[in-house]
């Protein structure tokens, strides 16, 4: 089957008349509509791009009311780095923790419950950088094979495994293994991440080719611009297995992680986009949008989310500038891991405060 070339502006895809070898069956809830209108992991930069727009009193009334609710980690402050000269850094986590999946999700069969999965793991590790002294905040992805000593621990293994002991741990192992100061800490986990999502409209996603990822559920029939809502935003943003149809063929993404890496911080620059649009047309959504983060994150009990709110108003106004850790694979033992490559101190030096020159994206 030939598909033809299509421009990703196009609204109206026809959906694949035939598939490929070996396509599936698109599930029911990837079926998507293509977008008519432009519309993530971290509420935080939802919270600030909503919050910050915000000019009514009684909106902001209606924000303090919200993030009270907003569930606190106790404990955090004796772990968490000292205010920086020059750079505030938020550690943002996205957590796997299948506790509260609901049977009846349209995605469970690509989730699982806690009997599949037990306990917490990281699915994604980010910093986001705000420079004290004005201009856009930066956001850094740590790879979560990256293998580094684990605080405490004395041994070394994969990033994301620090969390298995807690954030504090996970706090401690970045600062420790890679010379970043942690100041504050904010995690989602998948239910969360979908009703975020939701709660904004959905998030624009352009694909030049079909897509699919048989793991999580996600599949796109035609190339263009959709609109993915909570369900699909969630299975695109956790593929690690993505493929294209390209020339009669499904063809795997050999980037793996690092794959995933570029295409969830694509989706969180549009979704706090998309955030920041909604609210400024209209206000009174504000409420809706922290209703949604209330029962989706955990926060250290040092962060003040509204006065955070108006120091990031610039920052974030005008989207983030992503990084991706240099890094190189190599085999440990019988693990496949990831290494700090060549250039990686200087994407340290400056999420660290001691540099203020950043390095390219």
């Amino acid at each position: 089957m030939h598909i033809a070339p299509s421009a990703l502006e196009s609204e109206q895809p026809a959906g694949l008349s035939a598939r490929g070898p070996g396509a599936p069956r698109t599930p029911e809830y990837a079926t998507q509509r293509p977008a008519r209108r432009p519309r993530r992991l971290a509420t935080l930069l939802l919270t600030i791009g909503v919050v910050a727009i915000a000019s009514s009193v009684g909106v902001v009334v209606a924000a303090n009311r919200q993030v009270a609710h907003i569930q606190r980690i106790p404990g955090l402050a004796s772990v968490l780095s000292a205010p920086s000269d020059n750079v505030e850094n938020f550690l943002l986590v996205g957590s796997d923790s299948r506790e509260g999946i609901d049977p009846n999700s349209p995605d469970y069969g690509g989730i699982g419950n806690t009997t599949d999965v037990q306990g917490h793991r990281s699915d994604t590790i980010m910093v986001l950088r705000r420079d004290k002294a004005g201009g856009p905040a930066s956001l850094l992805s740590i790879p979560r094979d990256l293998w580094v000593e684990i605080a405490g621990t004395g041994k070394k293994s994969r990033i994301n495994s620090a969390y298995q002991a807690g954030p504090a741990t996970l706090i401690q192992t970045v600062q420790t293994a890679l010379g970043i100061p942690i100041h504050h800490y904010v995690e989602i986990d998948f239910q969360g991440f979908k009703s975020l999502v939701d709660a904004i409209g959905g998030v624009q996603v352009c694909f030049d080719a079909p897509a699919r990822d048989e793991h999580t559920g996600l599949f796109i029939a035609e190339p263009g611009c959709y609109v993915l809502d909570g369900v699909q935003g969630l299975a695109y943003a956790r593929s690690r297995y993505y493929e294209t149809y390209i020339n009669d063929q499904w063809v795997r993404d050999g980037t793996s992680d690092l794959g995933r890496i570029k295409r969830q911080q694509h989706f969180i620059n549009t979704a706090l986009q998309a955030a920041v649009a909604k609210v400024k047309g209209n206000p009174l959504h504000t409420g809706d949008v922290l209703a949604a983060s209330t029962g989706a994150v955990r926060i250290d009990d040092q962060l003040d989310v509204l006065a955070t709110a108006v120091l990031m108003r610039g920052a974030v106004g005008s989207g983030l500038v992503p990084y991706s850790l240099p890094v190189v694979g190599k085999t440990v033992g019988a693990n496949a891991v990831l290494l700090l490559g060549p250039g990686a101190q200087a994407y340290l030096d400056y999420f660290s405060g001691v540099s203020t020159t950043p390095p390219a994206p």
